[in-house]
């Protein structure tokens, strides 16, 4: 299970370089064709990392709920993030992580809540959940890229 905890942290580490090489202004900035920004996309990742992993595992998430709500699947930016929110959400970036693996090497996720996916992959225990959570993390990878081209 390390390969899958080695390649989030990738993911991560490219997503803080990511936040580390542009301002406020481009992180919140929403380029034409888009429906979301950079530190949107940034923020979601860690939110959907905590539903996927520790509430379909009916456990406490280490994020707050109105976090989870403002970056859920189907939000967009209401308004510019402030630099405190970027600097919270870089902290989470590598907590988040961090606690994952700390908690899976614990085996504290015993039950898990089937889940079907919006791509149709049916989530059924943590391991299936943690390499789907690579892949979507993946997914939001790619968009930022994109983004990147046009702030």
């Amino acid at each position: 299970m390390n390969s899958v905890f080695e390649v989030q942290k990738t993911i991560r580490e490219i997503l803080l370089k990511v936040l580390d090489n542009h301002s406020l202004e481009q992180l919140n900035k929403i380029p034409e064709g888009f429906s979301n920004n950079l530190i949107w996309n940034i923020a979601h990742c860690v939110s959907s990392q905590q539903v996927l992993i520790y509430k379909l595992s009916g456990l406490p998430s280490m994020v707050s709920e109105e976090f989870i709500t403002k970056y859920r699947k189907g939000t967009k930016p209401e308004g510019d993030v402030s630099q405190s929110e970027v600097d919270e959400i870089r902290v989470l970036l590598f907590s988040t992580l961090d606690q994952v693996q700390k908690d899976y090497d614990n085996n504290i996720f015993v039950t898990y809540t089937e889940y079907l996916t919006s791509m149709g992959f049916l989530l059924k225990d943590i391991d299936g959940a943690l390499s789907f959570n690579n892949y979507h993390e993946g997914i939001h990878t790619g968009i930022i890229m994109s983004i990147r081209k046009f702030v």
